[in-house]
C-alpha cells in the first residue's frame, strides 16, 4: 500500500489529518522514533508470519518481541516471519511500511497487549516514512484486528 492509499483509508475515518509523513526512513522500530520524536516501545510494529492459510499479522511495542512458546500455544504454529517477497505478496505493503490497514481481506490481524501500556501508539500508514498517532483502541479498530493476544515478551520479562 503506498502513502496514497493510507491517506485515502485515513480519510474515509475522517482522520487523515493524522497522518504525518517524514523526510527521513521510519523502516525500523528506532528510525520511527527517532522520526517521531518518541520512545520506541510507542512504535506500533507490524509483524507478518507464516500461517496455514497464508499469513496472519500481530502489531506490537516497538519493544516487544515474540514469545515463541505463547505464540505457538495461541496460533497452534511455530512463529516464521514471511520474507520480503512474501510480505508484499501476501499482505500487500513492501517491508519498512508494513502496517495493518488497507491490507488484503483474507489477512487476519491481532493486536499484542503489549501496546495496551501506552495511551496512544505509532504505527506505519503504508511507507517507509509515514506513520499515524492512535490510541490502541482506534488501532484495534481501524484495524479489523481479530482480537487481543498476549503472544510478546517486553524487556522487564527478559531479566
Amino acid at each position: 500500500m503506498s502513502i496514497e492509499k493510507g491517506r485515502a483509508f485515513f480519510r474515509a475515518q475522517g482522520i487523515e489529518d493524522r497522518v504525518q509523513e517524514f523526510e527521513v526512513s521510519s523502516a525500523t522500530v528506532e528510525l520511527a522514533a527517532e522520526a517521531l520524536g518518541v520512545e520506541p516501545a510507542r512504535i506500533a510494529k507490524t509483524l507478518s508470519f507464516k500461517s496455514s492459510d497464508g499469513c496472519l499479522l500481530v502489531v506490537a511495542a516497538g519493544d516487544a518481541r515474540i514469545n515463541n512458546q505463547k505464540f505457538k500455544e495461541k496460533f497452534g504454529m511455530k512463529a516464521k516471519m514471511l520474507t520480503a517477497d512474501e510480505v508484499l505478496e501476501l499482505v500487500g505493503h513492501a517491508v519498512g511500511g508494513v502496517c495493518p490497514f488497507g491490507i488484503y481481506d483474507c489477512v487476519p490481524v491481532y493486536i499484542d497487549k503489549s501496546v495496551l501500556r501506552f495511551t496512544t501508539v505509532f504505527p506505519a500508514v503504508g511507507s517507509s516514512s509515514s506513520a499515524i498517532e492512535l490510541t490502541p483502541d482506534e488501532l484495534y479498530k481501524f484495524s479489523a484486528a481479530l482480537e487481543w493476544v498476549d503472544v510478546c515478551k517486553l524487556p522487564e520479562d527478559e531479566q
